[in-house]
């Protein structure tokens, strides 16, 4: 019995890690996840890994490829729909069903905006990410529900990811003041308001992500090289106009 608990604390902590790293924007779409250096990594067996890996699978973070093993999942433009709009129906609701809002709860929330100006006057662009994702699990802890709290990091996670592959300007600014609105009718005991402000919210973040945009196989790579985005048409032209 011993074993057993411990292997799934072993386990949880594989998946937390995991997710972490994407709410921190410290793992990107596409991400190979191998189950031989995960299993080095925490001192599991292979077996262990999997288990976690196919419970992340359930939960929308990470996917399988045949012979070719396990990524983080790369959002389609229909998918990153589907979670806005999955967003907008638990976020409105969770508002919707607060009663108040504890000192400690404006406390917490007036502190984690400080947070959002901080990286934002630093342009600290993974921190501002995280923070921006933490700020709805945040209110979802304070409702009380922990149900509502996983269901969020999971779906802030996936957000994340989502913003990495097609958010082609970061609005940072324009996110951090939905925030404050959201913030400003709690704190007057409105959660009516804060709830449609929480819709407008995801209504405005969702208009500014390019979901005809598409993930550069070569970024990583290119990045390391310090080569613009647009080198390969470059060289393609230079080459195609040496050859008439």
């Amino acid at each position: 019995m011993q074993d057993l608990h411990t292997e799934q604390n072993r386990q949880a902590n594989i998946e937390e890690t995991i997710v972490s790293g994407v709410l921190s924007a410290r793992i990107r779409p596409g991400t190979r996840l191998s189950e031989n250096q995960l299993a080095t990594l925490f001192g599991v067996s292979r077996t262990l890994v999997r288990e976690a890996m196919m419970r992340l699978e359930t939960r929308g973070i990470v996917q399988v490829s045949p012979r070719r093993g396990w990524f983080v999942v790369e959002p389609s433009a229909e998918e990153a729909m589907t979670v806005y709009a999955a967003r907008r129906v638990i976020e409105s609701g969770l508002l919707r069903s607060m009663r108040g809002l504890t000192d400690d709860g404006r406390k917490v929330l007036d502190a984690h905006l400080d947070e959002e100006k901080a990286a934002m006057a630093a342009g600290d662009r993974r921190r501002l990410t995280c923070l921006m994702g933490d700020f709805h699990i945040r209110i979802a802890e304070l409702h009380g529900n922990p149900i509502l709290v996983e269901i969020m990091r999971d779906l802030t996670a996936r957000t994340i990811l989502i913003s990495m592959l097609y958010q082609s300007e970061f609005h940072a600014a324009q996110s951090h003041r939905g925030h404050c609105r959201i913030f400003e009718a709690m704190a007057e005991g409105d959660f009516v308001r804060a709830a449609e402000l929480s819709i407008e919210h995801l209504d405005e973040v969702e208009t500014g992500l390019d979901l005809t945009a598409r993930a550069d196989p070569l970024s990583d790579l290119r990045t390391s090289l310090s080569l613009p985005a647009d080198t390969a048409s470059k060289t393609s032209r230079r080459s195609g106009a040496r050859k008439t």
